[in-house]
């Protein structure tokens, strides 16, 4: 059953070697395309724009509506001892209900009504570069969004590459150590080995045997986490080819610093805002229509008025000079949030390449150790064949060389993710 098991991995292995050709930029454009957030802050630019039209017709553009008002006021007149309801009273001086100097017996109003913003282009200037800034905010938010996107996918690939391998690295010591078990079995039934020393190395294929199933599950759990992070909705098992990462020339001008600036922009944008109540505010406006307050004469109560209208804010408690304030304080805050970044980052960079540096040269050493431990493999393999060397000393030194081996996959995936951190700030 296991063998069976193992050769369906083996063909799924060389299937997916075939058909696995997307590369990790394949992933990251998949991530950026199906990406809900990226999506939603376009959506949210767009509205912006949408948002500085509708400032337009507010503050610039003529207004016409209607207006309509029937008011029933009915009273109980007791003039002359007699009390009767009448609907549209006139000069009643003893009656129950509402003062007719008040309710006018009634409302009866149908007009069309005309205003238009007069002196208002300062007004819409102001309130249409806070929306057009809230547009630069969500534009840059796709551009900070899609740069998270871009690191979560390449760090999640580089997973998946280190358990790549680790599975192919375990596969290739299953097919050394079946080859090995079959010498031995040979040297055991001649006399030249103990059948101890077959019980060891067969133990010993059946760990890395277990290894290998272990790292191929690890490798499909990571791929499918791979897919998930892309919003690619398959299954289907490929295998991913290596890629290369070089660190990029340092930057002089960070991408991260432009939320500080347009922060700072959308905070002035904000006091402008707030002090155009302080402007005079100018409307002319005319209607025209019915405009009655006694039925019987409603036929002759047709026509028309115009104006103009000021609102001008004198005096608040000085809300202004308060808001004002306020405003500085938060713009201080955010100019120190800059400088600390700033700061922050440049040692962050120096320190990621320290380790970067460091890893560098223990990769060198780890792999200079393993060209020794290939050319040492192969002269016990050598000996183990010719029945001089003891199984034990020979797994001993491969389980070294396997540990010497995941050790230096350990550090090559470190590396990456690293230069792929370093990148990431360094933008």
């Amino acid at each position: 059953m296991q063998k069976v098991l193992l050769l369906l991995l083996y063909i799924m292995i060389v299937s997916g070697s075939v058909r696995g050709q997307n590369t990790l930029s394949y992933y990251v454009d998949k991530a950026l395309s199906n990406s809900a957030v990226i999506e939603d802050n376009k959506n949210q630019g767009m509205s912006n724009q949408l948002e500085i039209e509708r400032l337009k017709a507010q503050y610039k553009k003529i207004q016409l509506y209607v207006t309509a008002n029937y008011l029933f006021s009915p009273i109980l007149n007791t003039a002359d001892g007699n009390s009767k309801l009448e609907i549209n009273p006139k000069g009643a001086q003893r009656y129950y209900g509402y003062d007719l100097a008040v309710s006018n017996s009634g409302l009866y109003q149908g007009l069309i009504n005309i205003t238009q913003p007069l002196f208002n282009k300062q007004r819409y200037e102001v309130f249409a570069e806070q929306s057009l800034l809230a547009s630069q905010v969500n534009e840059n938010n796709v551009r900070l969004s899609a740069h998270d996107i871009e690191k979560a996918v390449a760090d999640q690939y580089i997973l998946c590459l280190s358990d790549k391998q680790q599975w192919q690295y375990s596969d290739s010591l299953v097919q050394l150590l079946r080859e090995q078990q079959s010498v031995v079995t040979k040297l055991t039934q001649n006399g030249l080995l103990k059948q101890s020393d077959l019980s060891l190395l067969t133990i010993e294929l059946q760990t890395q045997q277990q290894a290998q199933v272990a790292f191929f599950t690890t490798y499909k759990r990571d791929l499918l986490d791979l897919y998930v992070l892309s919003g690619i909705a398959d299954t289907t098992f490929v295998v991913l080819p290596d890629i290369m990462m070089d660190i990029h020339p340092d930057t002089t001008v960070s991408y991260f610093l432009a939320k500080y600036r347009l922060d700072s922009l959308s905070l002035t944008a904000q006091q402008k805002v707030f002090e155009l109540k302080y402007k005079p505010l100018i409307n002319a406006f005319a209607n025209g229509g019915l405009n009655a307050v006694y039925a019987p004469t409603i036929p002759y109560r047709f026509g028309m008025s115009a104006g103009i209208s000021l609102t001008w804010n004198i005096f608040d408690g000085d809300q202004r000079n308060i808001n004002e304030r306020k405003t500085n304080l938060l713009l201080h805050s955010v100019n120190t949030y800059k400088a600390y970044f700033t700061t922050q980052n440049k040692v962050r960079k120096e320190r990621i390449l320290n380790e970067i540096k460091g890893l560098n040269q223990r990769l060198q050493i780890l792999q200079q150790q393993q060209l020794a431990y290939t050319a040492l493999m192969a002269f016990y393999k050598k000996e183990l064949m010719q029945g001089q060397l003891p199984v034990i000393n020979y797994i001993n030194v491969l389980k070294t060389q396997i540990t010497a081996r995941r050790d230096l996959v350990l550090l090559q995936t470190n590396r990456l993710l690293l230069i792929n951190l370093y990148n990431y700030w360094n933008w």
